[in-house]
């Protein structure tokens, strides 16, 4: 039998038949075995550090969330900041300064003018 693949993680329903399994153990007071890892004890505490470990996970799910939504709050006020400085570039120095094209602006007379178009008749 091969081993099984402990990368993925055990979907909710499998999760619930294991915990329901738990909960008809207890009530089965003659259960004892040689296993250690089938006691009730043993059992019972797999029981409470998974439910501990997924509080943990939770938790540190929300701070995850929380820290990347901050950044990215961050990033739109760097992003509109810069915007601000490129007006304020383009309004002191003028668009077809050295200045603006300092910034990251293209001169207003690098821009190419349009071009008219012949039309072309359909025949």
């Amino acid at each position: 039998m091969p081993s099984p693949d402990i990368t993925r993680r055990l979907t909710n329903t499998l999760l619930s038949q294991d915990v329901d399994s738990l909960n008809g153990l207890k009530a089965i007071p003659t259960y004892e075995t040689t296993r250690p890892q089938a006691s009730l004890k043993t059992l019972q505490h797999a029981y409470q550090t998974m439910l501990t470990q997924q509080q943990l996970e939770t938790e540190k799910l929300a701070l995850y969330r929380a820290a990347t939504d901050a950044a990215r709050l961050a990033e739109w006020e760097f992003h509109n900041a810069v915007l601000a400085m490129k007006e304020f570039v383009r309004g002191q120095y003028g668009s077809d300064s050295n200045e603006a094209q300092a910034v990251g602006l293209k001169k207003k007379s690098d821009r190419k003018r349009p071009t008219r178009q012949k039309a072309v008749a359909v025949s």
